[in-house]
């Protein structure tokens, strides 16, 4: 049995972790049994989340837990795909998780009413008295990571903007088709899906969620998706054209 370890229901989402959404949707699609256990990320090989453990073997990172459960179980998720298609599908994973995410992340964790509701409270299990600075701590690897890679040298309008302009690639991509490369979902749906419901969970207020409520087929597709894969969980829709 797969144990996949994760941060658990949050913010209105199946996961506080788009990554942590993305492996199990990859587990659903490849078709084994798994359960999922809370864990922090300093159990973890890696010290992030997800992880899972297989056989007494611990895989972390979303990435190489998809290279592992292929591998090992003669399983692919881009099977059908060709060499173009399954060259597109990474481009577009790149284009989510190295341009999109970041946007995500900066609007949860650098706008101080989101930081406030979502991410302060992380640290809830901590003496009180040692809350105020572990928070700031927090804050200060968060800032310093997303400066790294660039949106936390801009304006909230500015991230906004670069958000933006990933959406509506990713919008372009989608286009009327149920899943990104046609009839059938592929492994960068799983990416796009989770990804877009970090976005668009109406837990947290940002310019880049109003963005995104502005492509009606990305929100669709989320909620079609959230219904597909996560049936018992409850998802307030965006609006389109809002």
């Amino acid at each position: 049995m797969i144990t996949l370890h994760s941060f658990g229901p949050m913010f209105g989402l199946p996961d506080a972790s788009p990554y942590v959404t993305k492996t199990e949707v990859q587990l659903k699609l490849l078709g084994l049994p798994y359960t999922k256990e809370r864990a922090r990320p300093d159990q973890s090989p890696k010290g992030q989340l997800p992880f899972i453990d297989e056989g007494g073997a611990r895989i972390a990172d979303s990435h190489f837990i998809r290279e592992h459960l292929e591998k090992k179980h003669g399983k692919d998720l881009d099977a059908g795909l060709d060499a173009r298609q399954r060259a597109e599908a990474w481009a577009i994973e790149r284009m989510i998780e190295n341009s999109l995410t970041p946007t995500m992340v900066h609007s949860r964790w650098l706008i101080p009413e989101n930081f406030a509701k979502g991410p302060a409270n992380f640290v809830n299990g901590a003496p009180e008295e040692a809350r105020p600075k572990l928070r700031e701590e927090l804050v200060a690897r968060v800032r310093e990571a997303l400066r790294a890679v660039g949106p936390a040298r801009h304006a909230n309008d500015e991230v906004a903007e670069l958000g933006a302009r990933s959406l509506a690639a990713l919008s372009v991509l989608l286009g009327d088709k149920p899943y990104l490369f046609g009839a059938r979902p592929a492994g960068v749906d799983a990416t796009a899906f989770a990804a877009l419901a970090g976005l668009l969970t109406p837990f947290f207020d940002s310019p880049l969620r109003r963005r995104a409520e502005g492509f009606a087929n990305l929100t669709a597709y989320t909620a079609r998706l959230m219904k597909e894969f996560y049936p018992d969980h409850p998802w307030e829709a965006a609006r389109p054209g809002a």
